[in-house]
């Protein structure tokens, strides 16, 4: 495993993390046992992760308390722990300044930690964004002179709301929408890379899209059934036309991810993960060495092919 620079003032992070969705008990996706989700963050220890990423929302809090249960007994000094605000642990939005304190003290009992190491407002409208404002960083600030918290940011997807929350405000954490189908914000990578501001990759393989297992006659039936007839058959061919330029004998998977951590601004990668198998060949992406000529290719493709789409997430 290789480690990156996350904030100022954090550990270096493991460039493959652990996003924590899973380990609730989710509606729209498949859930684990309390035991299968122990598990998987036990396996992801033994392969060097030590970055965690979660959120209230996540399986209604039980996501939180899951991993809380895994991590207790371990050196807290060597674990980072990113959490958010905004969509809270009953299904419901609530964005107010006035509830970050609330929201983060359940946080921190149901991980059964004392601080986190990152609060990110969880994929807030636009207009959340600009420090100038809003209090809602004010509030941060506070947080983190009360050690609550280390460091603050944003789950966002486009280079526009990236470059708002930077111009604004001290963020230091920046989770972003970015994979081989959805490049916009690489367009914010240089800026966040001169602020020092750690970059959390979500999403890398596009629901699944990029692990190559779905095609033009697939069909779902859970989160992913938003997707019309028409969107999934533009998928299925963008990812034929990616499948080319990666080559039959890759693994498609572990290079979508690795095209993520070409770039030198990402901190971390947070591929899903529903079992250890999954969890497995995602750790092996980090092995794999993406050439500067299959990186032009893919980014020449996404200008040329597939940004005037603007896919539908």
């Amino acid at each position: 495993m290789k480690y990156n620079k996350y904030t100022k003032n954090s550990i270096l992070v493991s460039e493959i993390g652990l996003g924590a969705w899973q380990l609730g008990q989710n509606s729209g996706w498949k859930s684990m046992s309390e035991s299968e989700a122990i598990q998987l963050v036990e396996k992801a220890f033994d392969f060097g992760i030590n970055f965690f990423d979660t959120a209230p929302n996540y399986g209604h809090g039980s996501g939180e308390e899951r991993l809380g249960k895994a991590l207790k007994g371990k050196d807290r000094s060597q674990i980072v722990i990113n959490t958010k605000f905004g969509h809270t642990h009953t299904g419901t939005l609530n964005f107010s300044s006035d509830y970050i304190r609330e929201s983060l003290e359940g946080s921190l009992k149901r991980l059964q930690v004392d601080y986190v190491d990152s609060l990110i407002i969880h994929n807030p409208p636009s207009e959340y964004l600009d420090g100038h404002k809003n209090d809602h960083y004010e509030v941060l600030e506070r947080l983190i002179e009360e050690g609550k918290i280390k460091a603050y940011g944003a789950s966002i997807d486009t280079y526009d709301d990236m470059k708002l929350l930077m111009d604004t405000t001290n963020a230091e954490v920046i989770e972003a929408f970015f994979n081989i189908l959805h490049q916009d914000a690489a367009r914010a990578f240089d800026m966040a890379k001169a602020k020092e501001v750690g970059i959390i990759v979500k999403i890398p393989l596009d629901s699944g899209w990029l692990s190559g297992k779905y095609n033009a006659q697939t069909t779902f039936n859970d989160i992913r059934s938003r997707w019309s007839k028409e969107a999934i058959q533009t998928r299925a061919t963008l990812v034929e036309k990616v499948k080319h330029l990666v080559g039959a004998d890759k693994n498609l998977a572990q290079t979508a991810i690795a095209f993520c951590l070409a770039y030198d601004a990402v901190s971390t990668v947070i591929p899903g993960n529903v079992n250890i198998e999954q969890l497995t060949s995602n750790v092996r992406s980090a092995n794999i060495s993406i050439s500067k000529d299959l990186k032009e290719k893919l980014e020449n493709l996404y200008q040329t092919e597939i940004k005037a789409l603007n896919l539908p997430w």
